[in-house]
């Protein structure tokens, strides 16, 4: 057999690995599987339709990520949040995002900044009716829009390698009422800083939205009683 009869089916069994991945994460960004949580394998499988083999490849990949911890034996759970690996990452974090902002404000298009408008305004419907998960993932649409924006492979390669470890902690920032009116407004600072083209006032107006989620996301655990460190 050719290779060219083979590739077909090598590119269709990346396809399921790619999407298992996504809808895992998804489960995850979500808090439908929270952190400290095994993950229900069996069910799983059952519910996607597929075997363990591309189930168990697809965590291995958020287990690089720092999203899910495989346990041997004993299979995988998803990394539970501590205020000492929040401490070190959101920082850093902080800094991609505000280099982020200041680097896209230098190359993005007028189709680029309307395409983010667009998803601010859908965005904002959802957070007027309280619907978390839409508005979750409209956020997140906003926050890589402006990192394709850069144009800086090596730059969104380093954000994408930690912001797994903040899907999670992304999420719970928004689950105070009043913290998640705070970021509506952040977002609307950061669609007007990026329709006037100012990187250095966009570049301050990310780092301390990131560093309101900190604030935030500890808050949380020390009244859940998971700020151990």
């Amino acid at each position: 057999m050719s290779i060219a009869q083979t590739a077909p089916v090598s590119i269709q069994r990346r396809s399921l690995h790619d999407e298992l991945t996504e809808r895992l994460r998804g489960l995850i960004s979500t808090g439908e599987l929270p952190p400290g949580e095994k993950i229900p394998e069996k069910q799983l499988c059952e519910r996607f339709g597929v075997s363990r083999t591309p189930l168990r490849e697809a965590l291995k990949v958020l287990a690089s990520e720092g999203i899910v911890t495989l346990r041997q034996n004993r299979g995988a759970v998803v990394s539970a949040l501590t205020l000492s690996d929040l401490e070190e990452v959101f920082p850093v974090m902080g800094a991609l995002e505000a280099l982020s902002g200041e680097i896209a404000c230098r190359h993005i298009t007028d189709q680029e900044v309307a395409t983010i408008r667009d998803l601010h305004r859908r965005m904002v419907a959802h957070w007027r009716k309280s619907e978390l998960p839409a508005y979750f993932r409209l956020n997140q649409r906003i926050h890589e829009a402006i990192l394709e924006a850069t144009r800086n492979e090596t730059l969104k390669s380093l954000y994408r390698s930690l912001s797994g470890r903040l899907i999670s902690a992304r999420y719970i920032a928004n689950m105070s009422a009043e913290r998640w009116a705070q970021a509506v407004s952040e977002h609307e600072a950061i669609v007007a800083a990026l329709e006037a083209r100012n990187g250095t006032k966009l570049s301050k107006i990310l780092k301390a939205h990131l560093a309101s989620k900190l604030e935030t996301v500890k808050d949380w655990l020390e009244h859940q009683g998971q700020g151990h460190r």
